[in-house]
């Protein structure tokens, strides 16, 4: 009887921390970074990834509709639960903390005392809504865009920019 297995977790492996892939994440600020190392967070299934956000950095209030465990790699991890960004709700984890989140429990984050990583496991699809639209960095760059775009005299196509003509 052959074994079904998750994406990614078919054939040993290992992945050392200098084989992390760190990209941009639109969903994100531009200054933060995800890695993906197990399964497609873009899909139905489970999947690993981790998020660095250098010092300074605030991921502004936002819910995923996954239940997510995050785990604390480095730096010191500062969360906090509501719809609004207050810093005397934020509560700090150092590494090694093993933070359990709801999903649909809007939170914020803010690398408040240097840069962190945290890795998240959860059940896909991922989803990041932010709690106030003007927060989204995905709304700031296409509207951005299009700004650059009306600038230089060019027009976006209704599927380029998202919207219906």
């Amino acid at each position: 009887m052959s074994t079904a297995h998750q994406p990614g977790e078919s054939v040993f492996r290992a992945i050392h921390s200098e084989d992390v892939v760190w990209k941009p994440f639109a969903a994100f600020p531009p200054a933060a970074r995800l890695a993906v190392l197990v399964g497609d967070p873009t899909q139905a299934g489970p999947y690993v990834i981790r998020v660095r956000l250098p010092a300074g950095t605030k991921m502004m209030p936002h819910k995923h509709p996954e239940d997510r465990i995050y785990t604390v790699l480095s730096g010191v991890f500062y969360i906090g639960l509501g719809e609004e960004f207050d810093e005397s709700r934020l509560t700090a984890y150092g590494a090694g903390s093993v933070i359990i989140l709801p999903g649909g429990q809007p939170h914020f984050h803010w690398a408040k005392s240097g840069e962190y990583i945290t890795q998240v496991s959860a059940i896909g699809p991922l989803g990041l809504a932010y709690v106030h639209a003007a927060d989204d960095p995905r709304s700031r760059r296409q509207s951005s865009d299009a700004t650059v775009e009306a600038a230089k005299g060019g027009h976006k196509s209704a599927a380029a920019s998202g919207t219906a003509q």
